[in-house]
């Protein structure tokens, strides 16, 4: 959150908060005991889960759209499928992924309220919050079975887990102890969310546990752009050596890359496109000189954006790390 509006809680901000989550005020969280609300349950094979939270699969531009999906929201349906494949998927050698969908807010509203407050996080905290809380409510309930789990996402379903880690986590601790790791790809943790809520830790290596694994991946261009998923003070993994610093990590240790082919408009594992990666510590992201980019959305994260691809890019990477702290909390037990 920019400086500006720290000292305006109880008055500016308080003002564009309610602006921002009007909608939300009084609704009932969408009941996940129906089964169509949710995109995948899987059947119960593995030790541990992972509750998989989708990014923003709902535009919102044309006039008179709501600023948040309804639940049966078709495009938003069709686009939460594709990401099963193109993200979740990365989870599901070791986890039972769990994957709801919710009334999750559209592009439009999310960058509205990100140019109104510096933090796109302010989109979420009404009707996408109340949702996500009751079905992992009902995840926990029924579906969990006291296994220790993952939570993660991308972009909106990111910031929707770090909302989670700081909320809904800290009011259910006996829940959190199980946690093997958060996945929060493609929206910022910042060294400010650390130290506000101490109960958080960031991924220091490659198989610690309990902690956040974050980055946004941007390639050199972008050095200075704005981008609606980054803040000041955020922090950055590397995922191709696991470290903090600016260590750098070439090519030759991607394990392969899961990308859109803009010929085929389907998802292909490539090893040719020179994903290495660096962690830029002052900006605090991922720097890349990946030779491919797909970012359609250049006035919300930058000219030089890989925001589509934080996981694509790492995508085998990410497999292998999802399995080693699994492997870890499991030798750890």
């Amino acid at each position: 959150m920019k400086k500006i509006f720290v000292w305006t809680l109880t008055g500016v901000m308080a003002l564009v908060l309610a602006a921002c989550n009007k909608d939300a005020n009084g609704e009932k969280a969408t009941d996940y005991s129906v089964k169509t609300n949710w995109c995948k349950i899987p059947a119960v094979t593995k030790d541990v889960d992972m509750f998989y939270i989708p990014a923003t699969n709902y535009d919102g531009s044309e006039a008179g759209a709501p600023n948040f999906a309804p639940i049966d929201n078709k495009e938003m349906v069709a686009g939460i499928a594709n990401e099963c494949e193109a993200h979740a998927s990365a989870y599901a050698d070791v986890a039972n992924v769990f994957v709801p969908y919710y009334r999750q807010a559209s592009l439009k509203y999310e960058e509205d309220c990100w140019r109104k407050t510096g933090d796109m996080l302010t989109a979420l905290t009404g009707t996408p919050y109340t949702d996500i809380s009751a079905a992992l409510d009902y995840y926990f309930k029924n579906y969990n079975g006291g296994r220790p789990f993952m939570i993660g996402g991308h972009s909106q379903g990111s910031a929707m887990t770090k909302l989670c880690l700081m909320k809904y986590f800290k009011e259910h601790p006996d829940y959190y102890k199980r946690m093997i790791a958060a996945y929060v790809i493609g929206f910022a943790v910042t060294k400010d969310d650390l130290k506000n809520y101490p109960h958080l830790k960031f991924a220091t290596g490659e198989s610690d546990t309990g902690v956040i694994v974050s980055w946004n991946t941007e390639g050199p261009g972008n050095a200075n752009a704005k981008n609606m998923v980054w803040m000041p003070g955020a922090i950055s993994i590397n995922p191709l050596n696991w470290k903090l610093d600016d260590t750098y990590a070439p090519a030759s240790l991607n394990l392969g890359s899961y990308i859109l082919s803009l010929e085929t408009l389907e998802q292909e594992f490539r090893y040719d496109i020179n994903a290495d990666a660096q962690v830029n510590v002052s900006r605090g992201v991922v720097v890349s000189n990946a030779e491919c980019i797909f970012n359609p959305y250049t006035d919300i994260f930058g000219a030089a954006s890989f925001h589509n691809e934080d996981y694509g890019l790492f995508y085998n990477n990410i497999k292998a790390n999802v399995a080693t702290r699994v492997a870890a909390y499991l030798s750890r037990k």
